[in-house]
């Protein structure tokens, strides 16, 4: 019996959204009651969906909190190991705000990024992963999220400054997603940018070229695990940074590419960022 199986056996999922939904919000509460001077990296891990090349520093960690439509709230937590290495979990579900039965996700999500090269004056900082954490609903029948995970992915970013608190930070991804829909797998490209819009207001923006969610139906109209229309995902939003934790909200699916779609979706996030002694 492996480790989840034991975990669902012991106790509901209800109870482990639950668990870290309250252990992301007690980290969020220290932030209200802490006044002691901090220095933290706050390097952003995503711009929406789409990775970049941030990590948490050694013994820096993050608690976020995702909450997305169809009642659905995720949890992440990640730490810096050391320097150029991070790890993370995750786990959520629909329907736990609501009425009804929660659709937990299949399995809880597992981060690793490693640092491979440090930004510098001239090229962008480049780093490898796996996360194998989606977003959106779990699909039983399909066996995948809404919005697939990344899987085994690389990411390169570039920030350019152009004032004191001012940083224009450009986002490209690459990744190979073997986890979910077993007829639909392959390499997807991500692009993205982050605006500073002031010392506080960052603007965001990411296309997923999707390349991995469509395929165009057969003679019975079979598509085969797919989601998409073949548009890729524009997704935008707009963040709120204030000392170590940053409020976000996002509009996803702009373009209207998944077919079940009746407009874009709409979330909201809660990021906390600070340092541990060890």
């Amino acid at each position: 019996m492996g480790l989840y199986e034991h975990i669902q056996n012991k106790c509901c999922p209800t109870q482990i959204i639950y668990s870290l939904t309250c252990i992301a919000l007690l980290f969020l509460a220290n932030f209200v009651y802490s006044q002691a001077p901090h220095s933290v990296s706050r390097e952003p891990l995503r711009i929406i969906d789409a990775p970049t090349a941030g990590i948490n520093a050694r013994s820096e960690f993050n608690a976020d909190l995702h909450m997305y439509p169809n009642g659905g709230i995720q949890v992440k937590l990640g730490i810096g190991l050391f320097r150029r290495l991070m790890m993370g979990v995750s786990y959520g579900g629909t329907n736990v705000v609501g009425r009804g039965k929660i659709l937990e996700n299949k399995q809880p999500g597992v981060l690793v990024k490693y640092r491979i090269f440090e930004e510098s004056e001239t090229l962008p900082a480049i780093t490898g992963g796996y996360d194998n954490q989606g977003s959106g609903q779990w699909d039983k029948q399909l066996n995948r999220y809404e919005y697939k995970s990344l899987g085994v992915f690389a990411v390169a970013s570039k920030n350019f400054s152009f004032s004191e608190g001012y940083n224009f930070g450009v986002h490209g991804s690459v990744n190979w997603n073997n986890l979910e829909t077993d007829d639909d797998q392959g390499m997807d490209i991500q692009v993205g940018f982050d605006l500073s819009i002031n010392e506080e207001l960052i603007l965001l923006a990411e296309y997923d070229f999707a390349l991995d969610d469509y395929k165009k139906p057969d003679l019975l109209n079979n598509i085969k695990g797919s989601l998409g229309k073949g548009k890729g995902y524009l997704n935008a939003g707009l963040r709120w940074a204030i000392e170590r934790i940053y409020l976000q909200f996002e509009v996803k699916d702009i373009l209207g590419n998944r077919r079940d779609a009746t407009g874009p979706d709409r979330a909201f996030s809660l990021h906390y960022t600070d340092t541990i002694k060890w």
